[in-house]
């Protein structure tokens, strides 16, 4: 009965706010708790929801000050310079847009963040994307499955939570896995370029033409003067139209009163110790952000009035992330405390058939794919992996096979309603959470399913 209910609550809440019949923050919470009556523990709910909190408000904690941190950097500048390289390189142009996207999502991965990579992403990229009216759920979705491919990095999370819980070293489940994750960090590139060439076309070809600002926040600002793209009809295979290096279309507002250009290397030593302390873990995230952002804040404001208005200024974003991510604490909170998610789990793990036994590899990068995106990491990691790799030794299967498809679903998991970045991530697109999730689970299965058969065509899955 568990197992039916756990699936059933997770289907209720898909379809609902797919279909955006609730907003997600009240389908996390009053879902959850009509099933936590219906299993007849509608009493301990106040546990659940409590046992919840308690797991993710660090990762509030953090996401929180991280906003906080990142929009400060964002408004004094410091990555003007990024943004208006990547413009150079996207000019006018839908399809260079959309592969700049991904390349830049990729590359921001690298610091094993997600919520760091939607706030870089979204702040470069969102302008040039309402600037030329192109779809903001593409942004989103190949910003996600980029991240997703990425987070597999050894500092990331997954691949350090299957060495853990298998008991071997990540960088042997790691460093074989690399050609298949090239493989799809191309394929995700591949579908930027497809998704890009669909924008190119319905858009037309672009020309530069007489700016309309349209955006008034300082985070995510439009330029100021200059030339900004119109449609000029056709659908054209490429447009010539550039970005003089002089022009005001820089997607961040060059005269914002918020620069602080002399104060621009004290910025980006202040981030790259503050990454680097991320990786080395010399203190739990949550502090190096806290730490951070009040830093940041004193030093770039140093009056009182200017640091409550930067606050104000992004108290907006903190409040919605914030937010979603205490409300999927009442989601998670249920699904575990319930017993739903061990039931659900073991009818998955006893219903696959003797035969496969052999095949536990394939099997484990099968099943990574729909459970890392209804399940934590955690659950799955500590919960599934390790039974499933008893049942592959038992036919020859070696526990690292069994970690390094156990990576396969994370393209799919990075846009999972149970993975607080994801909600930085719509939230400063403005893009609804049903939207997102209808638009990025095909192609991002598809990406997963890409990097099993890579996996398995080169021999190390």
């Amino acid at each position: 009965m568990l197992t039916i209910l756990g699936f059933a609550m997770i289907a209720t809440f898909l379809v609902l706010i797919m279909l955006k019949k609730m907003s997600p923050i009240a389908a996390l919470v009053l879902i959850p708790a009509l099933f936590c009556v219906f299993v007849g523990k509608g009493a301990e709910l106040g546990d659940y929801v409590i046992d919840g909190v308690t797991s993710l408000a660090p990762t509030a904690a953090m996401l929180m000050f991280a906003i906080v941190y990142f929009g400060v950097m964002i408004d004094v500048g410091l990555f003007d310079p990024v943004v208006r390289a990547i413009l150079r390189f996207c000019r006018a142009d839908p399809l260079r847009i959309v592969v700049g996207t991904a390349l830049l999502a990729a590359i921001v991965s690298l610091d094993g963040d997600g919520s760091t990579t939607f706030m870089i992403t979204v702040s470069a990229m969102y302008p040039l994307y309402k600037r030329l009216k192109m779809s903001l759920v593409v942004m989103t979705g190949v910003a996600a499955m980029a991240n997703g491919v990425m987070n597999t990095l050894p500092w990331g999370g997954p691949t350090a939570r299957a060495a853990t819980a298998l008991k071997v070293d990540a960088s042997d489940i790691f460093v074989p896995m690399i050609p298949a994750l090239a493989v799809g960090l191309v394929a995700v590139l591949a579908l930027a370029y497809v998704l890009g060439r669909r924008e190119r076309k319905r858009l037309g070809v672009l020309t530069l033409d007489e700016v309309l600002v349209e955006e008034t926040e300082t985070v995510l600002v439009g330029a100021g003067s200059g030339k900004s793209p119109v449609r000029t009809g056709g659908s054209g295979s490429g447009t010539d139209a550039e970005l003089p290096e002089d022009d005001g279309f820089r997607g961040l507002d060059p005269n914002r009163e918020t620069l602080r250009p002399k104060l621009y290397w004290f910025n980006a030593l202040l981030t790259l110790a503050l990454l680097t302390a991320m990786i080395m873990e010399w203190l739990p995230i949550p502090v190096l952000f806290l730490l951070g952002a009040a830093l940041a804040l004193t030093v770039n404001f140093p009056h009182m009035p200017d640091q409550k208005a930067r606050i104000a200024a992004h108290a907006e974003n903190v409040l919605n992330v914030s937010g979603m991510v205490f409300a999927a604490a009442v989601f998670t909170g249920v699904l575990q405390g319930t017993g739903m998610v061990d039931h659900m789990a073991k009818w998955l793990v006893d219903n696959i058939p003797a035969g496969m036994g052999p095949h536990m590899a394939l099997v484990t990068g099968v099943l990574s794919i729909p459970l890392t995106y209804f399940m934590s990491n955690d659950g799955f990691y500590f919960g599934i992996v390790p039974v499933l790799a008893e049942a592959g030794q038992a036919h020859g299967v070696s526990a690292l096979e069994i970690a390094r498809a156990s990576l396969v679903g994370q393209p799919l998991h990075m846009s999972s309603p149970l993975v607080p970045a994801v909600y930085v991530l719509v939230g400063m697109a403005k893009v609804e959470f049903g939207d997102h999730t209808r638009f990025v689970v095909k192609w991002a299965a598809l990406t997963s399913l890409v990097v099993l058969g890579a996996g398995i065509l080169f021999g190390i899955i």
